[in-house]
């Protein structure tokens, strides 16, 4: 902790002596549907920039990792936004080591959904997917042994989820009125959260098993008169506690992958899981080109009384790599929901123009979503996006 204050009080100096680079993107989408509310536009612009610095010294033992982000967005006030995704310094010992600041971490292996990454809050207003993701502050101990990893986290700041605003596409409606948050913990935002993960790889196996304790990330969101009388939805935000497995075996061109979770709150209990495979297809039509199949089961024991909409849906697409100088990318997929005529579809595509450009396109479909399922708030904003990006 002394080692951490002395790198904030000498910050200003450090960041004159490492390393930046980043990037700097244009962002455009288009909605071909009237939206539900009026309020919405069927087109925005938005620019985003989003810097990083890092610098090592004292022979490499130390380090220190600043990513701030900022987007302007033409329509939508509230994804009109900041965050420091990381500002984390580590020290890294004799078979151990140790986080602290703002961080990011990542658990999980399947492609559909991320059932087990639990540590940092999403990033809603940036893209529906949950991908993205806020900073979060914390502590974390890594110790590496011969028999695997142990990873401990103390997390002393909650970050509140993201949502659209009330001009802003793919939003619920009524609209989530992130101001009247509440929390079960009287401690809030204050709450200090606590995590453990194993992880290690045993032949072609690679596990993971984790547990946290702490405040959920996934808020519920329970309907509420505003000051005018009309009706939105506030987020609540519970204490729960989650064990988690992740799994990935390589068996020469097949990844096999599973996530799997066990969740207690006072709300509910249950488990759910995703798993499934990819299958690569090397140098197709003897070409450079490799191609990915893929296939995920998505299940949650709640099944109609889940508040996710995958509760018993089968995911399949493919991942199309060109292996060019300029790193051509396909990846499209469809989620189907096994128990209704609802589906999803989803196609990223990206390609490299010389050494500091890239462009990349994303279009989403939503159809036949019946009334009673989460995804229906989205069942017209169909989009596609484009984005132009300039590295530094």
């Amino acid at each position: 902790m002394q080692r951490l204050w002395w790198i904030l009080l000498l910050l200003p100096g450090l960041l004159s002596a490492g390393e930046w680079s980043g990037f700097v993107e244009i962002q455009g989408r288009y909605f071909p549907q009237q939206a539900l509310d009026g309020d919405q536009s069927d087109q925005l612009l938005s620019i985003a920039v989003q810097p990083e610095y890092y610098q090592r010294w004292d022979n490499g033992k130390q380090s220190l990792l600043f990513i701030p982000f900022l987007r302007w967005d033409s329509e939508d006030d509230e994804r009109t936004h900041g965050d420091i995704r990381e500002l984390i310094w580590t020290y890294a010992g004799d078979g151990w080591e140790t986080k602290a600041g703002i961080g990011k971490v990542f658990w999980g292996v399947t492609e559909a959904l991320h059932l087990v990454d639990v540590i940092n809050q999403t990033d809603l207003i940036e893209n529906p997917d949950g991908e993205q993701k806020l900073g979060q502050p914390m502590f974390k101990l890594s110790l590496e042994r011969d028999w695997g990893i142990i990873d401990l986290y103390a997390l002393p700041g909650f970050r509140e989820r993201t949502f659209p605003g009330e001009e802003g596409r793919l939003r619920t409606h009524p609209r989530v009125d992130s101001d009247r948050a509440e929390y079960q913990s009287d401690r809030e935002e204050r709450h200090v959260d606590l995590a453990l993960r194993w992880s290690h790889f045993i032949g072609d196996w690679d596990i993971g098993l984790a547990h946290f304790d702490g405040t959920s990330r996934d808020p519920l969101l329970l309907p509420v008169a505003g000051d005018s009388g009309e009706i939105n939805l506030t987020p609540f935000y519970e204490q729960m506690r989650q064990t988690s497995l992740d799994l990935q075996a390589t068996k020469g061109d097949w990844l096999w992958k599973l996530e799997a979770i066990h969740r207690s709150s006072d709300s509910d209990s249950y488990n759910a899981a995703t798993g499934g495979f990819e299958y690569t297809l090397v140098g197709i039509a003897e070409s450079d080109m490799d191609l990915g199949l893929l296939g995920e089961y998505l299940y949650d024991d709640r099944r109609d009384d889940a508040t996710t909409p995958f509760e018993n849906d089968l995911f399949v697409g493919m991942r199309l790599t060109a292996n060019d100088v300029d790193g051509s990318e396909l990846l499209a997929g469809v989620i189907k929901d096994l128990d209704d005529d609802a589906w999803m579809f989803n196609l990223e595509a990206s390609r490299r123009i010389g050494n500091q450009w890239k462009t990349s396109l994303q279009a989403r479909l939503w159809s036949d979503i019946p009334e009673d399922d989460p995804l229906f708030a989205f069942h017209r904003d169909d989009y596609i996006e484009f984005t132009v990006t300039r590295f530094f």
